[in-house]
């Protein structure tokens, strides 16, 4: 049916084939669906991307169809890879929550067998490490919230190393004497 050999050009030829005067959400999820047909759905490009170099060959856009779509489908995927997890910690208590929350998500992928959702939330929980190490790292920083930095760190070392026990260690770490001597001053409970 499609004479073109690249993906660019079937873009460009679908386009021309749907003859319209300006493009928008149908148009770009014809356009996808003929690609995903020619080149499988891994050569499907954004929204955005597609609209791009339609524009780039004149073609006139409805760009809050075009944002609206590109939107809707990247909320799903930023919660589906633990994207929405909010991974900062003004505190303690703080850590605690976006702790608990990463492993009730790692759970929910391992359970129904996400193997890249799985990996696209470890390699947030890296960076996340990452941040409280070099924040504990830093002397403009209070003393007290350089050593809440590096118990985050350490709690993130542990859930990286073997989520499996996370939250039984966390519950116990919540609870031990040492933890509640270095920061009194939180509230949450091990529950």
């Amino acid at each position: 049916m499609w004479v073109s050999r690249t993906k660019n050009d079937l873009i460009i030829e679908v386009w021309e084939k749907l003859d319209c005067e300006s493009v928008g959400a149908a148009e770009i999820e014809a356009i996808e669906t003929a690609v995903a047909d020619r080149f499988g759905a891994g050569a499907v490009e954004s929204p955005m991307v597609i609209a791009r170099l339609l524009a780039d060959e004149g073609a006139e856009l409805r760009h809050s169809e075009i944002l609206e779509l590109f939107v809707s489908r990247r909320q799903p995927l930023q919660e589906q890879a633990g994207r929405d997890l909010p991974l900062v910690f003004e505190s303690v208590e703080a850590a605690i929550g976006m702790a608990r929350a990463v492993e009730k998500r790692r759970r929910h992928f391992l359970k129904e067998g996400r193997t890249d959702d799985l990996k696209r939330l470890r390699e947030r929980v890296l960076e996340a490490k990452s941040r409280a190490v070099d924040g504990s790292l830093n002397p403009r920083l209070e003393p007290k919230r350089r050593a809440e930095l590096v118990e985050i760190a350490e709690w993130l070392t542990l859930w990286l190393q073997t989520p499996e026990i996370f939250e039984n260690w966390l519950t116990l770490r919540l609870d031990s004497k040492d933890f509640k001597e270095r920061f009194p001053e939180t509230t949450e409970t091990a529950d």
